[in-house]
């Protein structure tokens, strides 16, 4: 049981009949808060290429965790999400992830099922790197993010403006365990350059 009382919230892939909650979760944080740069709500049509981007399989996923009822529809309680970093062939081996959480999920380990079901899930894939932007401040993903072994590895200043203020966003870096060859990698950070 969950310290709120409530059963344990079950992870699994998204589905399409989840596309609404979905949406409905993330506008929360679009209408609310600098966490995402989205600034005018999104419908769940709108958001269906996205869903799409998203299969059971490959290297782009997306997890829910949902809150089983007694009677009646589950509620969603979460997302999360690895998504292609860059456009260019170069950069396939690379994803970048994120997690939003339902507001009154906070403190329940959500975020943390969340993560560890769509690592779990990239464990096989071919990556070698996961990438997440943090829009500043924002302890809990701080601590979310390092729970899960990214370090910080820069910061955009200044880089959206939203409500009226420039945000910063921090960058983490996770290392995985796929991408085969390093592609030079190594020598370019025992030399410097390629």
């Amino acid at each position: 049981m969950t310290p709120r009382g409530t059963a344990e919230p079950q992870v699994r892939p998204g589905i399409a009949e989840d596309l609404t909650g979905l949406t409905n979760l993330y506008n929360h944080y679009v209408l609310r808060t600098p966490i995402t740069f989205d600034t005018v709500p999104l419908t769940p049509e709108g958001r269906m290429q996205w869903f799409l981007s998203h299969p059971k399989d490959g290297p782009h996923r997306l997890m829910v965790a949902a809150e089983p009822a007694p009677s009646g529809p589950e509620r969603l309680l979460g997302y999360a999400t690895s998504s292609p970093l860059r456009p260019k062939a170069a950069y396939a081996t690379s994803a970048e992830v994120s997690v939003y959480c339902a507001p009154d999920a906070a403190g329940r380990g959500v975020g943390t099922a969340l993560y560890t079901a769509l690592f779990d899930a990239l464990a096989g894939e071919d990556l070698h790197r996961a990438y997440a932007g943090v829009t500043q401040p924002n302890d809990a993903s701080h601590r979310l993010h390092t729970r899960f072994d990214f370090r910080p590895i820069g910061t955009y200043g200044q880089v959206g403006r939203k409500f009226g203020r420039y945000w910063d966003v921090r960058w983490y870096e996770k290392e995985l365990g796929g991408g085969g060859a390093d592609g030079g990698a190594g020598r370019l950070h025992q030399t410097g350059r390629m």
